[in-house]
C-alpha cells in the first residue's frame, strides 16, 4: 500500500503525488479487512468522526470494507469545536449510510477540569479575558527565520480587539496538557463503543501528521490500525473526491478545531500550507535537492532548508510519541515485549 516514487517534474509539482485512487482505497479496503477481521478478530470498526477531511475518508474506507451496518462514526463536539463540525460529521455519516453517535463531550470535559485549568494559565498572561473571549495558540512560520521560535497567545476580545502575548514554557505546558484532555476523552469514548461492539477502533492520521508527531498519546495517536498513515495530505484530499464525499468537506481547509478562536493547521504547527508543506516532506523524503524542491514549492532555497531542518527537529522531538511503553526487561513468551529501557 505504498506510493511508488515517481522521478520528479522540473520544477517539483503535485503530481508526482498523484496516486491510481481506485487502487489505492482497494489496496486499504483489503488491508482493514485482513487486519480487522484476521488479526485482531474484531467484527467492523469505530471511527471518531470530526468532518474533517481525514476522518471522512477514514470513516468511507471502513463502510467499503465492512458495510455500513458494521462501521460506526462517533460525533464528539465539545463546547470550542467549530459551528459546523457537527453538521459535516451528520453529512458524511448521512453520505456513506452509516450509524452516527453523537456524544458532546463538554461535560466530561468540564468535570476533569479541561477549561478551568486551560484558562487560568491564560488569564496569568490576560487578566481581564473572560469566558466570552476567543483565543488560540500560534507557532510563527519557519520561513524567513532562523531565530528562535517561540509561541504566542493570540485572543480576541467581544468588542473584536486583539491582544498578542509571548507564551512562557509553563504556561505553555499546562494549555497543551489541558487541551489534551480533549483528544483523550474522544478516545475513550471510541474504545467503549468498540468493545462493546467487538469492534476495531480505527486512526485518522495522514502522512504528515503521522509522521511530524501531530497528534496526542494516548488520545488521536491511539487507535487499533491507522490506515491512511501511508498517504500525504493532498492524496488524502484526492480520495474524498473519488469516495465521493460531500463537496463542503472535500473543500474545507484544514483547521485544528480545538481552541474558540478559528486556527489552521498551519499556524498552530506545519507553517505551510498543505499543499507546500507536502512536496516539502516529500523532496525530503525522497532525497531532492533543496534547489528542485524550491523552485517547486515557489519557496527560496533557504527557506526550504529551514523548512527540511524543521521536518528532523519535529521527528526528534515526537519520537516518543511513537514509542511503546518501555519494559525494563523482556517478557519472551509474549510477542512484541522486548522493548528494553535502553532502547535494545
Amino acid at each position: 500500500m505504498t506510493t511508488v516514487p515517481r522521478e520528479p517534474a522540473e520544477p517539483l509539482t503535485l503530481a508526482v503525488l498523484d496516486i491510481d485512487c481506485e487502487l489505492v482505497s482497494a489496496q486499504i479496503v483489503d488491508g482493514l479487512r485482513r487486519v480487522v477481521g484476521r488479526d485482531l478478530r474484531r467484527r467492523g470498526a469505530v471511527v471518531g468522526l470530526s468532518g474533517g477531511i481525514d476522518s471522512s475518508v477514514t470513516a468511507a474506507l471502513c463502510a467499503r470494507a465492512f458495510g455500513p451496518t458494521r462501521s460506526l462514526a462517533v460525533l464528539m463536539p465539545e463546547a470550542d469545536s467549530d459551528e459546523t463540525t457537527l453538521g459535516l460529521s451528520r453529512a458524511v455519516a448521512e453520505a456513506l449510510g452509516i450509524e452516527a453517535l453523537h456524544q458532546d463531550i463538554t461535560p466530561i470535559l468540564e468535570a476533569v477540569g479541561c477549561y478551568e485549568r486551560r484558562n487560568e494559565a491564560v488569564r496569568e498572561l490576560i487578566p481581564d479575558l473572560t469566558d466570552d473571549w476567543k483565543w488560540k495558540i500560534v507557532l510563527p512560520s519557519v520561513v524567513g527565520t532562523d531565530s528562535y521560535r517561540l509561541y504566542l497567545l493570540v485572543a480576541e476580545a467581544p468588542d473584536g480587539s486583539t491582544v498578542e502575548v509571548r507564551l512562557p514554557a509553563k504556561n505553555y505546558l499546562t494549555i497543551v496538557a489541558a487541551t489534551n484532555f480533549k483528544q483523550r476523552v474522544r478516545k475513550m469514548l471510541e474504545y467503549y463503543h468498540a468493545d462493546r461492539l467487538n469492534y476495531a477502533v480505527v486512526g485518522t492520521p495522514n502522512r504528515v501528521e503521522y509522521d511530524q508527531g501531530f497528534f496526542v498519546k494516548g488520545g488521536d495517536g491511539a487507535a487499533d490500525l491507522k490506515p491512511i498513515a501511508h498517504l500525504y495530505k493532498t492524496q488524502v484530499y484526492r480520495l474524498a473526491e473519488y469516495l465521493g464525499l460531500p463537496r463542503a468537506v472535500v473543500e474545507q481547509q484544514p483547521t485544528t478545531d480545538t481552541y474558540s478562536l478559528a486556527q489552521s493547521q498551519e499556524e498552530f504547527y506545519f507553517s505551510l500550507p498543505y499543499e507546500k508543506f507536502d512536496l516539502c516532506l516529500y523532496g525530503h523524503n525522497q532525497g531532492l535537492p533543496v534547489e528542485v524542491v524550491a523552485a517547486g514549492v515557489g519557496l527560496s532555497v533557504e527557506d526550504v532548508g529551514r523548512v527540511f531542518r524543521d521536518i528532523e527537529q519535529k521527528r526528534r522531538a515526537t519520537r516518543y510519541l511513537h514509542l511503546p511503553p518501555f519494559l525494563l526487561e523482556p517478557v519472551p513468551e509474549i510477542s512484541g515485549s522486548d522493548v528494553r529501557y535502553d532502547g535494545s
